[in-house]
């Protein structure tokens, strides 16, 4: 498709929900997804009434090729348009089911075989939040209500995988949604102002994601990329075997921080019979295949306190962030059963 797709508007974090009159214009709320952004173009019918489809992620990496099942999907279902919205994966049985990132991330494969198998045994689904282009017509330069008014109008007839996400321009159900939606494995809330127009990477939007504090073990750290000073963190917790366990890193620390702790953990490194440091190799994914894992293995002597948003299996979603060292804390009394667990809800109720 010649077609270049425009790059997606952005949201700028925020500690809550806003109020309605935060914005001038007022404020439509929306459930935040946690899946793979995607804009999809579909093409006008060639003259044998095929369709093309192209998805583009929000680091404009093409996905289309791992998404077979969707490509079908936006051909049979949609007219030529522009979308954006977010690509994710359901598991469970039906009453109980949730998001499932790590499926999800399985789905970027090199190989076409495992595509094809990965979209019939694990097959995605797309929520749609916004309508750039319809028939030809630009619609970035409208207002939120009235691309939200043709989205509804271009969504009535759609066909699971093909999902609208939902809205509201209550606030208390949007603080509701913030706490209840996360058992389904969704990320927060986003508020949208309702007068605004499509503003490709702008940070345009709000985003409110779950954040809470966890005292973890330090097991090592990775060098930064300039290969001065410490890069990032490397974290652990106690399971109930009393092993313990990698569950991700902690990073964003300043150009002297991270030179200061290179000093400050010295102590703890772990060094051979000849003095040198002790390295490891981190865990790999197809989304690091090419970088540099190893790490400096610390003696897991010392606890510090981060913020996260969320456990995904027994790691951590995202990159977590450092709030302080807890040198009053034993590391074995770091485990997994100080984390807080949401309650179950039905990803089949966010959906409708």
């Amino acid at each position: 498709m010649a077609e270049t797709l425009p790059a997606p508007m952005l949201a700028k974090a925020i500690p809550a929900v806003p109020d309605q009159d935060s914005v001038a214009g007022g404020l439509s709320y929306e459930p935040k997804w946690d899946g793979f952004r995607g804009i999809v173009a579909v093409s006008e019918p060639d003259a044998s009434g095929d369709r093309e489809v192209e998805i583009g992620s929000r680091g404009s990496k093409p996905l289309t090729r791992y998404f077979p099942e969707l490509v079908a999907a936006f051909a049979a279902q949609l007219p030529h348009c522009v979308l954006d919205g977010e690509i994710v994966l359901q598991r469970g049985e039906p009453g109980s089911e949730r998001l499932d990132w790590e499926a999800l991330s399985q789905r970027i494969h090199p190989a076409a075989s495992r595509i094809a198998m990965l979209s019939e045994t694990t097959p995605a689904m797309f929520v749609a939040f916004d309508l750039l282009e319809l028939e030809g017509d630009d619609l970035m330069d409208r207002l939120f209500a009235e691309r939200r008014d043709a989205l509804e109008s271009l969504a009535a007839d759609w066909a699971h995988p093909l999902h609208l996400c939902q809205t509201t321009t209550d606030v208390g159900l949007a603080r509701r949604w913030l706490v209840e939606f996360e058992g389904a494995g969704l990320d927060g809330v986003v508020a949208k102002p309702l007068n605004a127009p499509y503003a490709p990477g702008k940070r345009t939007m709000l985003k409110v994601k779950h954040h809470r504090t966890a005292d973890v073990v330090l097991l090592g750290y990775r060098v930064h990329a300039s290969g001065h000073g410490v890069g990032s963190l490397l974290l652990g917790l106690y399971d109930a075997d009393g092993m313990l366990r990698s569950v991700g890193g902690a990073s964003a620390f300043s150009d002297k921080r991270r030179l200061e702790l290179v000093d400050e953990l010295a102590p703890l490194v772990e060094r051979d019979a000849d003095g040198n440091a002790v390295t490891g190799e981190g865990e790999r994914s197809r989304f690091s295949s090419s970088k540099d894992v190893s790490f400096v293995k610390l003696r897991p002597e010392r606890v510090l306190e981060v913020r996260y948003d969320q456990l995904e299996g027994m790691r951590f979603r995202h990159t977590v962030q450092f709030e302080r060292w807890r040198d009053d804390r034993e590391p074995e009394s770091c485990r997994f059963d100080q984390l807080e667990v949401p309650a179950a809800y039905d990803l089949s109720r966010v959906l409708k």
